[in-house]
């Protein structure tokens, strides 16, 4: 059976193969866009290989960049996976070695520290649990900065307060190199599935250039502007969110004290105008008190406590989330930081 061969398609992923060798492998500064003029004579010549290079097409042979990730969590390890299946050439480091194993048996590379990956890659990502760790991995000793240079990007996909991000960007920036924030929205799952949503913020070029990588990490992407205005942006969903399923574990539990059946109220929610897919994904789980983590509470608990921290310093009241805090501060004061931040409904229980 003959291979049929989309043009357009193909035009448009040589362009981009075009863009990241330029951008990346000795062209001109990344700082500079290509001019009108350029670009028109980069897709006539991409135009030309592509008439005469049908077979390179079939057979799949990209030049991909050289990626490095960082962090191998319920969300890194997930987020490098799909990097390494899409043919990606990947370096992973975790400060717990033996994270990298499956990875590495699955194709990735492994390196030594967070500079040694920098120094192989000509983008890396990072995704760390909070921003001591973000910090601590871009700056401290054999830290990631040590590794880069001009022509390389750092992507931190982390979630952290916009104050880490700025001085993390700083740095990168002193060293020649573009900086993009990217924070996720969505838990392991979607992770698993490549269907997170980046909020991106930062260098525009360095984001025009992952672009591909995000796609095959996440559904959407949304870029924001300056450096700060991702981790703002995740900040306020996820105090949204641990603001809701706070409520909602309070709610079944105040309805299971006066004799209702939970499982009807599951049914009657997910009737209403405030049915969504949290409820009717965690609902269930709940009820059975199955705490398997896709989100550690811990992390939701952090997250109240930078949303809390933003407040702050904008003088805005969110009494809401402070109150949530409270809650999720009391579940993992109970030992339930590691189950996913659902098991907050444990700390509404009489004990």
């Amino acid at each position: 059976m003959s291979t049929v061969i989309n043009p357009t398609a193909m035009t448009r992923r040589m362009a981009a193969m075009f863009s990241l060798r330029t951008n990346f492998l000795g062209g001109p500064s990344p700082r500079l866009k290509p001019s009108i003029a350029t670009t028109a004579t980069t897709l006539s010549t991409v135009r030309a290989l592509a008439s005469s290079s049908s077979s390179s097409q079939a057979s799949g042979s990209n030049q991909h960049l050289k990626l490095g990730f960082l962090g191998l969590g319920i969300m890194g390890t997930a987020m490098a996976r799909n990097l390494v299946k899409a043919g990606y050439d990947v370096t992973v480091w975790n400060r717990s070695a033996s994270k990298c194993e499956a990875l590495v048996s699955e194709g990735a590379r492994r390196g030594s520290t967070p500079k040694n990956v920098t120094e192989m890659c000509d983008v890396t990502f990072a995704m760390l649990a909070d921003p001591v760790a973000a910090l601590e991995v871009a700056l401290g000793s054999d830290g990631a900065l040590g590794g880069l240079g001009s022509g390389k990007g750092y992507v931190d996909v982390s979630t952290v307060d916009a104050g880490t991000t700025k001085t993390v960007c700083e740095a990168v920036k002193s060293s020649g190199s573009l900086f993009l924030e990217a924070p996720v929205s969505g838990s392991k799952k979607p992770a698993e599935e490549g269907k997170l949503i980046f909020l991106a913020a930062g260098d525009k070029e360095l984001y025009d250039t992952v672009v591909p990588m995000l796609d095959v990490m996440g559904k959407s992407r949304f870029y924001l502007g300056a450096p700060g205005n991702g981790a703002a942006m995740k900040i306020v969903v996820n105090m949204i969110m641990g603001s809701m399923m706070a409520s909602f574990a309070e709610g079944l539990i105040l309805g299971d004290k006066a004799g209702l059946d939970p499982q009807t109220i599951l049914e009657v929610l997910s009737q209403g105008a405030i049915n969504n897919p949290m409820f009717s994904l965690k609902g269930p789980t709940m009820l059975a008190r199955n705490y398997a983590p896709a989100f550690p509470l811990k992390h939701q608990q952090k997250d109240l406590r930078l949303a809390l921290d933003m407040s702050d310093k904008l003088l805005q009241n969110i009494p809401i989330a402070a109150a949530a805090n409270e809650v999720y501060k009391v579940a993992k004061g109970n030992g339930l930081g590691d189950d996913d931040f659902s098991a907050v409904i444990e700390a509404f229980r009489n004990k």
